[in-house]
C-alpha cells in the first residue's frame, strides 16, 4: 500500500517516454503482481482463470508487459519480498482482514447483479499466495528474466541495486522506495496504457521521480523525508490521525517531529523503524543475466498447463524479438 506522500511529490513527477527508459529496471515484484491481479479481470471482477479454476491474471501480466519492456530495450529484474520486519505484522493482519471483507462484498455484489461494485470490491480482494509466486518465478525463468529473493523488503533491495549502479531505476507504484534511498523511481510502468476508471477510459503513462530533485525542491534531507513518512504513516506504523504529507512537512521543518511522535504515538518504536528505512537488510549476493525466451517451454507452460491462446503467446514472443531497434533478442543479450 505504501506511504501517502503524493501531496508533496506532485511537482516532482515527470512523464517519461518508453524510449528514455532503456536499460536495467529493478521491478518490485509483489507490487507488480498486485497490479496484475487487481487490474486484469473480467467486467464483474472475476480474475482470469484456466479450466481448473487457477488464477492466471498475473501470468498474463508478466508475459505481455515483459514482452513490451524487452521490445523497448528495457531489461527487467524482479525483486521478491523476503522476511518482513516484526513491526510489519499489524499491517499484514490489517491487509488480510481488508481482503477478506472485500471478497465477501464482491460475492454479495455478484448476487445482486451489481457488476460495477463487484469489480471494485474484487480488485481490493487480490491476494498473493505461494502458487502465485511460484508460477510467476517459473514464467520469468522461461522468459529469461532474472529474479532475486530479497532478505526483507523487496523495495529496499531494489533501491540498493539502483544505488549500486546495477539498475537504472526502481519500478513500483509505492513511494516507499524513495525512503529506502532509491535515486530514481518509475511509476506506472507495469500498468501503463488505457484503463477504465469509473466508466471513463484514461491514458496511464510512465512517470519518473528523482530523489535528489525531491530533496532539493522541498529543501529537506532523506532523513527528513523518512520523518515525514513516519508522521503520515507507513507499512510499519499507523501515523498520526489527521496529519497528511503537507502538514507533516511543516512539522518536520519546524522541529516538531520527535515531540509529536512521543505524544501521539507513545507505543511506537519510531527509532527502530527509522533505522530500518535508513539501513534495511539487503544482499549483494546476486548475478544478473538475461537469456532469450525459451519459446517451446513457454508455450508448454502457458498453453499446455494454463490454457492460454497459442496465438496470443506467439504474438507476445514475437514482440519481444525486436528489442532496441532492429536488433534481434538473441543479439541484444
Amino acid at each position: 500500500m505504501g506511504v501517502a506522500l503524493r501531496d508533496i511529490l506532485a511537482d516532482f513527477k515527470d512523464p517519461v517516454s518508453w524510449q528514455e527508459l532503456s536499460g536495467t529496471a529493478a521491478v518490485d515484484a509483489h507490487n507488480a503482481l498486485y497490479q496484475f491481479l487487481s487490474i486484469i479481470r473480467q467486467p464483474d471482477g472475476t480474475p482470469l482463470m484456466d479450466q481448473k479454476g487457477r488464477v492466471t491474471s498475473h501470468l498474463s501480466g508478466i508475459l505481455f508487459r515483459t514482452a513490451n519492456m524487452l521490445g523497448k530495450g528495457i531489461r527487467p529484474v524482479w525483486i521478491y519480498d523476503g522476511q518482513p520486519p516484526p513491526f510489519k505484522q499489524d499491517t499484514i493482519a490489517e491487509r488480510r482482514a481488508v481482503r477478506e471483507k472485500a471478497d465477501e462484498m464482491w460475492k454479495e455484489a455478484l448476487l445482486r447483479g451489481d457488476t460495477e461494485e463487484a469489480y471494485r470490491q474484487a480488485r481490493s480482494s487480490s491476494r498473493i499466495d505461494e502458487e502465485i509466486i511460484a508460477t510467476s518465478r517459473r514464467l520469468l525463468e522461461l522468459l529469461g528474466i532474472p529474479w532475486i529473493q530479497a532478505p526483507s523488503e523487496g523495495e529496499a533491495q531494489a533501491a540498493y541495486m539502483v544505488m549500486r549502479g546495477d539498475a537504472r531505476y526502481v519500478v513500483s507504484q509505492d513511494y516507499d522506495t524513495l525512503l529506502f534511498g532509491a535515486p530514481v523511481l518509475v511509476r506506472n510502468l507495469t500498468v501503463s496504457g488505457k484503463r477504465k476508471v469509473r466508466g471513463r477510459t484514461l491514458s496511464v503513462v510512465p512517470e519518473r521521480i528523482l530523489l535528489p530533485e525531491v530533496l532539493s525542491g522541498l529543501e529537506i534531507s532523506r532523513k527528513d523525508l523518512i520523518r515525514i513518512a513516519l508522521l503520515v504513516g507507513t507499512d510499519f506504523n499507523p501515523g498520526i490521525r489527521g496529519v497528511g504529507a503537507k502538514t507533516a512537512l511543516k512539522m518536520v521543518r519546524s522541529g516538531e517531529f520527535e515531540r509529536a511522535m512521543q505524544e501521539k504515538q507513545p507505543g511506537v518504536d519510531w527509532e527502530e523503524i527509522f533505522s530500518f528505512f535508513e539501513n534495511p537488510p539487503v544482499t549483494d549476493g546476486y548475478a544478473l543475466q538475461w537469456r532469450p525466451p525459451d519459446r517451446e517451454k513457454i508455450l508448454g507452460m502457458l498453453c499446455g498447463d494454463f490454457d492460454f491462446s497459442p496465438e496470443r503467446v506467439e504474438n507476445a514472443l514475437g514482440e519481444a524479438k525486436t528489442a532496441a531497434g532492429q536488433r534481434t533478442l538473441d543479439s541484444w543479450f
